[in-house]
């Protein structure tokens, strides 16, 4: 006799177990490390102080 199994819980698990694979694909198309974003934050200060520098003041 085969066994018997709650339909609700298979349905909500495969579910998960879809949004999990979906959430992985979506982690390594978008996501950046660490070192990548402190990099880009690191070059957009050095910007700022570099068109801040070269301000003229008003007379």
């Amino acid at each position: 006799m085969a066994e018997i199994i709650n339909l609700n819980r298979a349905r909500k698990a495969k579910a998960k177990d879809e949004a999990a694979k979906t959430a992985e694909a979506n982690r390594t198309k978008f996501g950046r490390t660490r070192a990548e974003r402190e990099a880009e934050a690191a070059e957009q200060a050095r910007r700022a102080a570099l068109l801040d520098g070269a301000k003229r003041e008003e007379p």
